[in-house]
């Protein structure tokens, strides 16, 4: 399998979607020091480290680890039919002890 080292500035910007808001998310959030998000699904690991040490860059922000999963998409009815969903992926980023992420400052704007 080929890997690739492919961390140009707007590549990593596509990256992460949007963060995972739930329950068992928030739960380990608090007592971890994780943060859920739904990322691209070709991205690998080292991206995804790089994504969210660029996107919150003012910060400071320095990722110890990140753990990913394929989550399959649900079977739904659509009226008489039925259709699936989309496959996703989910990234849980683990960060340095005393660190956390504003998510109230993501901001996807262009590399300075």
């Amino acid at each position: 399998m080929k890997s690739k080292n492919n961390n140009n500035p707007e590549r990593l910007l596509k990256i992460i979607l949007a963060p995972y808001v739930s329950e068992k998310g928030t739960f380990i959030a608090d007592k971890n020091n994780q943060t859920i998000f739904k990322v691209m699904t070709d991205a690998n690991k080292n991206e995804i480290k790089a994504a969210v040490e660029l996107l919150w860059k003012e910060q400071k922000v320095e990722v110890t680890s990140v753990q990913t999963m394929n989550v399959k998409g649900k079977q739904k009815r659509f009226g008489r039919f039925m259709g699936r969903r989309s496959d996703w992926k989910k990234a849980i980023v683990n960060l340095k002890q005393g660190q956390e992420l504003n998510l109230n400052n993501y901001t996807t704007s262009e590399v300075k």
